[in-house]
């Protein structure tokens, strides 16, 4: 090493000349970055990297002690996108703070650069104004717990389950498949599918000649028996209720028959209440009900009524009561 630094001494980069001088300032401005401000940069270097790994093991905590201890899958799914938003917004924080003390430590002057930065930001904030609104929208979400990951709802006209969501989208999977990305300032109502149970009613069409009554008790019967079996028995969270005839329509009956299950569990219930209900109208020989078909009951009833009209002879006509025929004696007719 000495007779390379000997050799580079000579010559061109000899002492007092302009190489030599250029040589020795870039030495002592190395000497004085090794000395000053290499130590601060590896401070800094050192923080962010702490902080990254503090914040890491802070949301995974989190997101484990919900495993663990967590009322429900609701409350986990919560627990896990309020995680999710806490290390994104972490990390965009702690880089960005790390990146302008590293741009200060190497001299960077932050006078044209926070001007610059200010005129742009008054362009970008005018673009950007959707974003601003999708990451505040974001905030009350989360904050007043609307939906969280794995509910069933409907945002913005579209329905289905949420399968992430951040401050700025939400983006819900339907029913066969298709994956929407909804920004979070087009959520103006939400509906969750997912919270507190379901209510469903059946309509049951029956003949307008079954008698209503009957048909009550075969209903209710065939209600509780879906109420009460082991497959449903834990999906219910109230019994059936049978209301009644609800409406005629031509020769259609209506009964309604409204179900009270755990919340989206009520699809299985009434599939199966629908299927013992064909079985027990065919056995207990009920016709469906057709709103465009006419009750024979009343006409057969006025078809077997003697017709007075008919039955009853007419009186004799007194012949010295008919008037003789007037003819024109001019024309003949």
């Amino acid at each position: 090493m000495f007779p390379f630094l000997l050799a580079v001494r000579t010559g061109l980069f000899a002492e007092g000349r302009f190489l030599g001088r250029l040589l020795d300032e870039w030495a002592d401005d190395a000497q004085e970055f090794i000395h000053t401000k290499l130590p601060h940069l590896l401070v800094v270097a050192a923080i962010a990297f702490v902080l990254i790994r503090i914040l890491r093991a802070i949301t995974s905590h989190m997101t484990r002690i919900a495993e663990q201890h967590a009322a429900g899958p609701a409350r986990i799914a919560q627990v896990k996108t309020l995680a999710g938003v806490i290390r994104a917004t972490g990390l965009a924080t702690i880089g960005l703070i790390a990146g302008m003390q590293i741009l200060d430590t190497v001299g960077v002057n932050f006078g044209p650069l926070l001007a610059s930065a200010g005129i742009a930001g008054v362009a970008i904030g005018l673009a950007a104004q959707n974003i601003v609104k999708d990451m505040l929208n974001g905030i009350l979400i989360i904050i007043e717990d609307q939906f969280n990951v794995g509910d069933t709802v409907r945002l913005a006209g579209l329905a289905g389950t949420v399968e992430a969501m951040t401050l700025r989208k939400t983006t819900v999977r339907d029913a066969d498949g298709t994956l929407y990305v909804i920004p979070n300032s087009q959520i103006t109502t939400v509906a969750n599918l997912s919270i507190g149970y379901s209510v469903a009613t059946v309509n049951v069409s029956v003949d307008y000649s079954a008698n209503p009554d009957e048909v009550l008790k075969l209903l209710t019967s065939i209600a509780n028996e879906v109420r009460n079996s082991g497959e449903f028995r834990q999906l219910f969270v109230a019994d059936p209720q049978i209301l009644g005839v609800d409406a005629i329509k031509g020769s259609e009956l209506i009964f309604p028959v409204v179900f009270k299950t755990l919340a989206t569990q009520q699809y299985g219930p009434i599939r199966e209440f629908r299927r013992r209900v064909r079985i027990a109208l065919e056995e207990h020989r009920f016709l469906p009900g057709n709103p465009y078909r006419v009750s024979s009951t009343f006409a057969e009833q006025t078809a077997n009524s003697p017709n007075p009209t008919a039955s009853e002879s007419a009186p004799a006509q007194d012949p010295t009561s008919i008037k003789a025929e007037e003819s024109n004696p001019f024309s003949g007719n």
